[in-house]
């Protein structure tokens, strides 16, 4: 019998499996393909996760800069992680990697029986659901419609991106949303990728369901065509739930996107998910020394503090307001937001246990705006 059995070996599911190792837990990581790279391109601002290292560094823009009408320096830095980097990182021997698809955890006194396709069992103390928005074990894609960011995007070359955005090989574009349109909002960003290659996506923040990718395709590609650069062979893919449920499924430890942790106005969970991994597996090993039962309880309230479900509660005001305004105020807000002191900036995109920085940011911005958006930001 094993002491976790984690399914997902995504950044949530290796974080939490080495966390748990170096607690000196039993761990058992499976996933369809254990092995597989991971595709997607990841960043965060540097003061979330001070600890990460250089090897899981892609780029590390000397600037960043956001433009509702008008361009702000972001004084935080923003970091493009090294994907096999973070991945080494996040690896620990001691961790046991086994393949397979897990398809169900059935719980009892002591502890839970994991099934695997093929009919393979595994017995463990707790079982973590890290495996994304499919949340195989808590509780199934959500129903319905959901809030999804999107976008597309394409890799350039610095010299063709810095005809979008000046100095590109230095600099990470948050945002621009001077071209947003008349309606459906979408915005560019551009980030350097380390090598002399920078991220162009067309990205829209927050619509449900989600802007088409094929509309942000083609609004991309002729943001390309007027500056005239060519649209270059490696393509990215964004779909991201900004809405899911916090989930609470009986006997299991939901992790990661598999637990609600995207930010509901932003879409970032990675710096969120690899800086709780230790906290949880302490809480997981601590728990073990009652019962599974206890661990699996202790986890999820170190997941979820009643400070950051508060938090949570107040970002989805955000996000409902920001699905609710009319695509000409979609600047003048974020005009607003990046015009904010950096505490309270902040505060609203990373302070996920507080409370209080959030409010205060939220009551600044709602003070500074015009009644116009007043109304759209109450509602």
């Amino acid at each position: 019998m094993t002491d976790v059995v984690i399914a997902g070996a995504g950044p949530a599911g290796r974080a939490l499996a080495a966390a748990c190792a170096a607690e000196g837990l039993h761990t058992v990581l499976v996933d369809p393909a254990p092995h597989a790279p991971w595709r997607a391109t990841y960043a965060l601002w540097r003061d979330e996760l001070p600890e990460l290292p250089a090897e899981a560094i892609a780029a590390a823009p000397s600037r960043a800069t956001a433009i509702g009408s008008t361009s702000h320096a972001i004084p935080r830095e923003y970091l493009v992680v090294h994907n096999a980097g973070l991945r080494r990182w996040l690896t620990d021997p001691r961790v046991e990697v086994r393949t397979g698809r897990v398809e169900e955890a059935v719980g009892g006194r002591l502890g839970s029986t994991v099934l695997l396709a093929g009919g393979r069992r595994l017995a463990t103390g707790v079982v973590v659901d890290a495996g994304g928005a499919r949340r195989v074990l808590s509780g199934g894609p959500a129903p319905g419609a959901r809030a999804e960011q999107t976008a597309f995007g394409v890799v350039l070359p610095a010299a063709e991106a810095a005809r979008l955005v000046p100095d590109a090989g230095e600099t990470a574009l948050f945002m621009d949303w001077r071209a947003a349109g008349v309606t459906e909002p979408s915005f560019l960003y551009a980030i350097p990728l380390g090598e002399d290659r920078v991220l162009v996506e067309e990205t829209s923040l927050a619509r449900k369901p989600g802007l088409g990718l094929d509309v942000l395709a083609g609004r991309l590609r002729a943001r390309l065509a007027a500056a005239g650069v060519a649209e270059g062979t490696r393509r990215e893919r964004v779909r991201i739930p900004l809405d899911l449920p916090v989930a609470r499924p009986p006997g299991v430890v939901p992790f990661g996107v598999a637990a609600g942790m995207v930010h509901p106005a932003t879409g970032y969970s990675l710096a969120t998910s690899v800086g709780l991994a230790p906290s949880v597996a302490a809480a997981i090993a601590e728990g073990l020394r009652t019962g599974p039962r206890a661990a699996t309880a202790a986890a999820r309230h170190e997941i979820w503090p009643p400070a950051a479900l508060a938090v949570h509660r107040l970002r989805k005001h955000g996000l409902r307001a920001l699905r609710g305004m009319p695509a000409p105020a979609v600047p003048e807000f974020f005009e607003l937001f990046f015009g904010l002191p950096a505490e309270l900036q902040r505060a609203f995109t990373s302070g996920r246990t507080d409370p209080a920085g959030t409010t205060a940011a939220m009551s600044e911005l709602f003070r500074r705006a015009p009644w116009r958006l007043r109304r759209r930001l109450v509602w």
